[in-house]
């Protein structure tokens, strides 16, 4: 007998036993065999991880990620975590491991429902299903029969809805995690009925209202974290009842009022945070009597009054952050008895008086006074701490000298003492400072030269000294600090030449020199450095000779100006001997009136001068040629396609009518009339009404690679079909369904996702699911667009497409036509990327063919595609989605073109960054709503995603981790649970 034969009436004998009733299973270890492969059936193991699982073995207990009582030899584990596994969980199989305690398949790609039939597993009392994509509501039913459950964790899905009232009935539940989903709607009062509840996370969600009245029941609560929500009112008064909590997390929420008087009994709370939300009053005294306290975090508030001296009596704590509130006085000396201080940040308030002497002596090793209104002078005793890693003075009254002794303060990483009134010399002792990354000294009074002992801080990788009035030379020792990417000296009475030992710097990114009184020639090499963003020499008095070649080749006018004896092509000034004069745009093209300006600074400038060509628009002009050659040669090879439209509408309207009863989730139909419909999910069933699929009426929109139609499934449920116009150029039937399916197995909260195919030889259609808010391009650019998209919509906007690009990149799929035509936003504001991977459906094409297909926005296409013997690679969508960003940053196209020149969106905003004006070039319809400290660094990093050479560009998992941190550098730190 065939191991296939056998399994086949094993699993009849399963489903017509198994299900029915437990007991008449013929055999324990035959149900738990037949179960799990069952349950393996419904998965895809991409890395053969569950290989060991065999249906010829009697017994599982060997099996990977599978643990048995050592008695009766049944199931009681299923730990199936971090192994790449997909599919559904379905609960036919789960349901014969009638012994089974524990289910764990986080960090996985499962997607689709819970199933509340896994209720029926009697014996369950731990289910871990975080970190994957399931989605819809979570069942209310599930609760009902929630028996024994221990623990639960539906953490970082895409579930919706409320949460199921059902959930107070689980009376033995002790931990539950539903963080980071979507979940929306009030608290249910009857969570608070769960008396046993240890740990309770529900952040990163949409909850809305005020808090319930009854926590004072939960009095095992340990941990409780409700972060990210939008609840609001004042904090319940019963909290305090919460005698065992150690952990309190409700910021970034909009809750309200004083700090209820109650919380002075939470003694064994050792972390408390508040961050984030609209409390009022004085912090009160009674917090210094939460002695367990190690974090406390009560920034972005409305706080007011002094910082009250009792929090000196808070031994245990560690890190303080009361930023961004309405703190005023000085800063209490009894912060002395704080002993285990490691951070304190006090920034953005308005406190006053001297630094005290404490600040330098304790063990505090990052500590932010910025932004405050400190005065007198800045003094370093000469007992200091060793440990101090961050000082940030920065925008204070401080005057006086820079300490001599600075250099004592060896454990330095950071140093900001900008924006102050400090005089006098940069000490000497400054070399000292071996660890030193970032040094800001701008805004200052200083004056002298700068110390050549700032060659012996080799990890310096920023020198802030702008707006200063420094004199002498740049001491050629810089050259010696290796890790130096920034280097801002403006606004200053530098003189001499630059220093050929700057060319040593190959990590500098950012060097700005303008407003001195330098001269001399530029060193040559200055042209060799890779990764230089901005070099800016205006205003000086420099002469000769542009160096050649990198960086060089595109420097903006704007980084050159106000130096009269300099020469070459980019300040429009022929050199001795060199006749050939710069490339001016023709005014010829057509313009669009309709584009906003950057801002009124950059627009004048934009518009009013005859713009040199930067290799952007160089490659944008010779790529517009070249693409009009591909287009004709494409619509020779589609011709006949035209010819065969009548027997696509009639294919059309076959499978119109066929696809109620003919479709298929593994055997597609062939009828040689119809063609051959496969569909990824056995679920979807098309609707036979009067539309046809291609119906006219329902077409939505047309691309680069088809037209796009809106049809309805019989449940009422809308999908997508793309009519492919490339026909003729498709590959064969067997090349084009290998890589359809390919794409079909791909699934993302942040991709549209491929639900089937239909083929014939004359005509294929792509299936995918409806989004239902239209493209991002709609919402930037169109005018009958009713919305104007937030400054939050549009980071969600930005983080999410990242997302969804690098899980393409992951699953080795480049995209190859990134655009915002081709970026869908859904119903709760979620972008989906479409169209990815098209031009796997193509025979391997000529390049500038295939750009003329799939590149159809030349402002996206990276340069490398205009170049033969350059790899198309990864790094291609990389630098789509840099001016992805730039355009939803500014509300601009790519590329507009003016009545005078044409304008390509990176170099302005690249030129606008130069001259300080980067906030202008945020979208003007945001009237300001917009935080500057988020908007700047996604802006630098669209640049960045925009480099010229594909090597400078970030992978998109990096983009991702970057994004992440603008928004919230609080959150990498995890809070530890007990």
């Amino acid at each position: 007998m065939s191991n296939l034969f056998r399994f086949a009436i094993l699993y009849f004998l399963l489903v017509q036993s198994g299900l029915a009733t437990s007991s008449q299973s013929p055999s324990p270890l035959n149900d738990d065999v037949l179960g799990l492969i069952v349950f393996k059936a419904d998965l895809r193991d991409p890395a053969s991880k569950l290989a060991s699982w065999n249906e010829d073995d009697d017994d599982p207990c060997g099996w990977s990620g599978v643990t048995c009582d050592p008695r009766s030899g049944r199931v009681t584990e299923l730990a199936l975590d971090s192994l790449s596994l997909s599919g559904r969980v379905g609960p036919r199989g789960l349901l014969q491991l009638q012994s089974l305690r524990l289910l764990s398949l986080s960090n996985n790609n499962f997607t689709g429902a819970l199933s509340p039939d896994l209720a029926r597993l009697d014996g369950l009392r731990v289910v871990d299903l975080s970190n994957n994509a399931l989605s819809g509501r979570v069942p209310d039913e599930f609760f009902r029969k929630c028996g024994s459950l221990r623990s639960i964790s539906l953490a970082n899905n895409a579930f919706d809805g409320e949460l199921p009232p059902s959930l107070g009935s689980c009376a033995s539940l002790l931990y539950l995690n539903f963080s980071s989903n979507r979940l929306s709607g009030p608290l249910p009062e009857g969570i608070w009925s769960l008396n046993g509840l240890r740990s309770l996370d529900l952040s990163g969600n949409s909850l809305v209202g005020e808090m319930p009245s009854g926590i004072e029941s939960l009095q095992n609560l340990r941990t409780i974290s409700l972060r990210g929500n939008l609840l609001s009112g004042k904090l319940p008064e019963g909290i305090g009842s919460c005698v065992l909590l150690k952990s309190i997390d409700f910021s970034d929420n909009s809750l309200s009022g004083e700090l209820p008087e109650s919380m002075r009994k939470l003694t064994m709370c050792g972390s408390l945070s508040l961050a984030s939300n609209s409390f009022t009053g004085e912090v009160p005294g009674w917090i210094g009597e939460m002695s367990s306290l190690e974090s406390l975090d009560l920034s972005r508030n409305g706080f007011l009054g002094q910082i009250p001296g009792a929090i000196g009596n808070l031994r245990m704590l560690k890190e303080l952050n009361l930023s961004r509130n309405g703190f005023m006085g000085s800063l209490p000396e009894s912060m002395t008895g704080c002993k285990s201080l490691v951070t304190v940040d006090f920034s953005r308030n308005s406190l006053t008086g001297d630094i005290p002497s404490w600040v330098f002596e304790m063990g505090v090793q990052r500590i932010s006074l910025s932004k405050n209104g400190f005065n007198g002078e800045m003094q370093i005793p000469s007992a200091v701490n060793r440990n101090l890693h961050v000082f940030d003075l920065s925008e204070n009254s401080v005057s006086g000298s820079i300490p001599s002794n600075l250099g004592s303060l060896q454990g330095l990483q950071f140093l900001n003492l900008s924006q102050n009134s400090l005089k006098g010399m940069i000490p000497a002792s400054i070399g000292g400072l071996k660890d030193l990354g970032i040094l800001d000294l701008s805004g200052n009074r200083i004056n002298g030269t700068i110390p050549s002992e700032i060659g012996g801080v080799e990890a310096l990788k920023e020198l802030r000294l702008a707006k200063n009035f420094i004199s002498g030379k740049i001491p050629t020792q810089i050259g010696n600090c290796s890790s130096l990417s920034s280097l801002i000296l403006r606004e200053n009475n530098l003189t001499g030449m630059i220093p050929v030992t700057l060319s040593n710097l190959t990590n500098l990114e950012t060097v700005d020199l303008s407003f001195n009184n330098l001269t001399g020639t530029l060193p040559k090499p200055l042209s060799d450095l890779p990764r230089l963003l901005l070099f800016n020499i205006s205003h000086n008095h420099f002469q000769g000779e542009l160096p050649a070649g990198g960086f060089f080749n595109t420097i903006p006018p704007s980084s050159l100006s106000n130096n009269p004896d300099l020469c070459g092509s980019a300040v429009k000034r022929s050199c001795p001997a060199v006749l050939p004069k710069p490339i001016v745009l023709n005014p010829n093209a057509s313009s669009d009136s309709s584009s906003p300006a950057l801002s009124n600074s950059v627009s004048s400038n934009l518009r009013h001068k005859k713009i040199i060509l930067s290799i952007s628009a160089l490659i944008a002009i010779g790529a517009a040629a070249l693409i009009a050659v591909g287009v004709v040669a494409v619509t020779v090879l589609n011709l006949h396609v035209r010819s065969s439209a009548a027997s696509h509408s009639a294919a059309a309207l076959a499978l119109s009518a066929n696809a109620g009863d003919d479709y298929y989730s593994g055997s597609p139909t062939t009828d040689a009339n119809s063609g051959r419909l496969v569909m990824f999910s056995g679920d979807l069933d098309f609707s036979s009404g009067t539309h046809t699929l291609l119906n006219k009426d329902c077409e939505l929109g047309r691309g680069g690679f088809g037209s796009v139609y809106r049809t309805v499934l019989r449940d009422g449920r809308p999908v997508a079909i793309k009519k492919l116009t490339v026909s003729s150029l498709v590959k064969s039937q067997d090349d084009f369904e290998r890589e359809v399916k390919k794409l079909g197995k791909i699934k993302h909260p942040n991709l549209a996702s491929l639900e089937g195919y239909y083929w014939t030889q004359s005509l294929q259609l792509l299936i995918y699911e409806f989004v239902s808010r239209g493209s991002l391009y709609k919402h930037l650019h169109e005018s009958s667009s009713a919305h104007t998209l937030s400054w939050r919509e549009r980071y969600d906007i930005i983080i999410g497409t990242a997302r969804g690009l690098a899980h393409l990149h992951r699953m080795n799929v480049i995209h190859y036509n990134l655009k915002s035509n081709n970026i869908l936003i859904d119903s709760s504001g979620e972008p989906k990327v479409g169209d990815y991977g098209l031009a796997k459906l193509l025979p391997m094409l000529d390049r500038y063919v295939l750009s003329s297909k799939i590149q159809s926005a030349l402002g996206y296409m990276a340069p490398e595609f205009a170049c033969r013997t350059v790899k198309i690679t990864e790094k291609c969508d990389v630098y789509g989605f840099g001016v992805l960003v730039l355009e939803v940053v500014t509300g601009r196209r790519p590329v507009e073109y003016m009545e005078d020149d044409v304008v390509v969106l990176s170099d302005a905003v690249r030129a606008a960054l130069e001259e300080g004006k980067v906030e202008e070039c945020v979208d003007g319809r945001l009237r300001g709503e917009f935080p500057v400290d988020e908007a700047v660094p996604v802006v630098k990093l669209g640049l960045i995603c925009t480099s010229q050479v594909p090597s400078n560009r970030p992978e998109m998992a990096e983009v991702v981790n970057i994004l992440e941190l603008i928004r919230c550098p609080q959150d990498s730190q995890e809070e530890e649970l007990s």
